[in-house]
């Protein structure tokens, strides 16, 4: 097994492409989050352009925190693009629980295309799994009492690698349970951060390969960077505290990774 410093390192050497159809609400910040953990970003939606796109690219991450039917139609097109060659594709169902459409759309996007990779929180996560789970807006209000077993089950049902983010992260192939417990609570006074991490997911799948270890890297990546962010100080609140995290990723150290991770 890998080391999550190894996978960091290959992360940091390659600088994957990662092709976002993307959350406008965040996509700054996940471009700028993606530079930080060692990739390289492009954001790019139009049904003309993505084909070409993804091409390039080392990962594909679909996001549909702000859906449309354009996106969806381009979503569509970049996937199957990706599934031709062999790109990983992560799926972000941002809200998926909170309206239909969202629900609907994130079932398209699974039956229609091989995903690689599922990212959600609890709510989103447990909604999929069949387990229930409450969605308010974009944001989790629960997620049942079986995170861990909810991820494991949609990893079984889909065969992507699922990983169902909250206070504690929970990372499955649909036989084995991954459980993380790194992170600060600061993550959640800051808009995106769910989006940033699907783009480190995109970099570190990119440069590694789809695995459970490649996706606990970049959960672990993100979470120890946060923990650092606020222990080194001079956070005030969320603005400081987005700033700091940025700088934490970019400078976050191999053995910091290794000493800080808190895995079972």
């Amino acid at each position: 097994m890998k080391t999550v410093s190894d996978m960091m390192q290959k992360v940091r050497v390659t600088c994957p492409l990662v092709h976002h159809i993307t959350n406008y609400v965040t996509v700054n910040d996940c471009a700028n989050m993606c530079i930080c953990a060692g990739g390289s970003p492009v954001m790019s939606d139009a049904a003309e352009d993505v084909p070409d796109m993804v091409k390039l690219a080392s990962s594909l991450v679909l996001n549909i925190g702000t859906l449309n039917p354009r996106t969806v139609e381009s979503m569509l097109i970049a996937g199957k693009k990706a599934n031709e060659l062999g790109i990983p594709i992560i799926l972000d169902p941002v809200g998926v629980g909170a309206t239909q459409y969202r629900t609907d759309t994130a079932w398209n996007l699974i039956d229609s295309l091989k995903i690689d990779v599922i990212k959600g929180n609890h709510g989103e996560i447990s909604v999929l799994a069949g387990l229930g789970g409450r969605v308010r807006g974009v944001d989790s209000e629960s997620g049942g009492n079986e995170i861990g077993e909810a991820a494991r089950i949609l990893a079984e049902k889909t065969g992507a690698i699922v990983a169902a983010t909250g206070e504690v992260d929970y990372v499955s192939d649909g036989e084995t349970i991954t459980e993380l417990s790194n992170g600060s609570p600061a993550m959640g006074s800051v808009s995106g951060t769910g989006c940033m991490l699907s783009s480190v997911v995109g970099a570190y799948v990119g440069a590694c390969g789809v695995s459970v270890d490649s996706v606990v890297a970049a959960i672990s990546v993100l979470n120890i960077a946060s923990e650092v962010a606020v222990n080194e100080g001079k956070v005030y609140g969320p603005g400081s505290f987005k700033t700091k995290l940025f700088d934490a990723v970019y400078n976050l150290s191999e053995e910091d990774v290794d000493r800080l991770i808190r895995r079972k």
